[in-house]
């Protein structure tokens, strides 16, 4: 074969790969295309913006979701107030924790679809000097919401060491991390209950010890969970499949671009300090969810632990519906991270 009749071979070997590689890039985009969104305009809440919620900003600032064909508004709404929100229908998502579980023990009809953290990134700080559970007898603890994670961590801590809430440990609940770290900080409570970069914050000020790291623990919770009514998810699959596939995307690039994802983190929770943003994603990237599967043990943490005890006994499968979390791992999670989703 002459040098002349190889080049053509060749190039026409290329021509085969680069129209392979178009189709299946196609045909990638049609599957993505498929999914039309039957309420384009989705309104979300969030109880605060911080390392378990990298993922969520990335989706949004990145285009993410509108690449789904949604036009996502998300607003910081404290726990309690978000679940009434999504059940009175002003709030389509809440993308949050245990309130939830609360709303539906309370009669509301609200279920977790998906899960983009499972694991505890709860810390248990306290004043200097206290570094023991125990120690707490006696004294406060500084939280956010009734029926939150921070009480629900708590309650299951105080049982263990045989202590009882209320009785043995006082908690003083506030609407936002925020306003239960400052209440730690002018030493108005023995001790915080909060996750990061709160936590972060704390220890940085060099006011707070640990005395009990649930990440180490090995906790599971759901936080952030993605909760909505049954009947919005039933009346609008599309949707929600679209909004996972957007938060996905943002999961990836947090996970490929990590100096992206913390100067995101810095616009939303506003954190200037390199080193607490550094610490903040470090925190944030081992709890992330790949596979956002709805795991019941983080559904029976918070029944055993419910405040009121309605939670006690209660079938874990009523708060929550992977169905459609499954179809977005099987058709798309799965060809974001080959090997890690299935």
């Amino acid at each position: 074969m002459d040098s002349t009749s190889s080049c053509r071979s060749r190039n026409r070997f290329y021509a085969v790969v680069l129209l392979a590689i178009f189709l299946l890039a196609g045909h990638a985009f049609a599957q993505v295309s498929a999914v039309k969104p039957e309420k384009p305009q989705v309104e979300v809440a969030i109880a605060a913006w911080g390392a378990t919620a990298i993922p969520t900003a990335v989706a949004l600032d990145g285009g993410y979701f509108a690449k789904h064909g949604l036009n996502v508004n998300i607003s910081v709404i404290a726990a309690s107030t978000s679940v009434q929100a999504v059940i009175s229908g002003r709030v389509d998502i809440y993308q949050g924790g245990a309130t939830a579980i609360a709303g539906n023990l309370g009669g509301a009809d609200i279920i977790y679809v998906g899960a983009s953290v499972d694991k505890s990134s709860l810390m248990l700080l306290g004043q200097k000097g206290l570094t023991s559970f125990e120690q707490f007898r006696g004294k406060t603890i500084s939280t956010t919401s009734p029926g939150a994670f921070g009480e629900i961590v708590v309650r299951m801590t105080a049982r263990k060491y045989g202590m009882e809430l209320g009785k043995d440990v006082k908690l003083i609940y506030h609407r936002t991390p925020g306003e239960a770290l400052s209440t730690f900080l002018v030493g108005n409570a023995d001790g915080l209950v909060i996750g990061p970069p709160h936590s972060d914050l704390a220890r940085q000020k060099g006011a707070a010890t640990v005395v009990v790291d649930y990440y180490k623990e090995g906790v599971k919770i759901i936080g952030p969970g993605t909760a909505v009514m049954r009947e919005f998810a039933q009346k609008n699959p599309n949707t929600i499949k679209a909004y996972f596939m957007g938060h996905l995307d943002g999961l990836k690039r947090a996970l490929d671009d990590e100096e992206y994802a913390k100067k995101l983190d810095g616009k939303y929770s506003k954190l200037t300090d390199a080193a607490l943003l550094s610490e903040n994603y470090r925190q944030g990237s081992r709890v992330w969810n790949k596979d956002m599967t709805v795991d019941p043990a983080a559904i029976r943490v918070v029944l055993e632990d419910s405040p009121d005890g309605k939670g006690k006994g209660a079938d874990s499968r009523r708060f929550y519906d992977n169905t459609i979390i499954q179809a977005v791992n099987r058709d798309y999670a799965s060809k974001l991270f080959p090997g890690d989703v299935k």
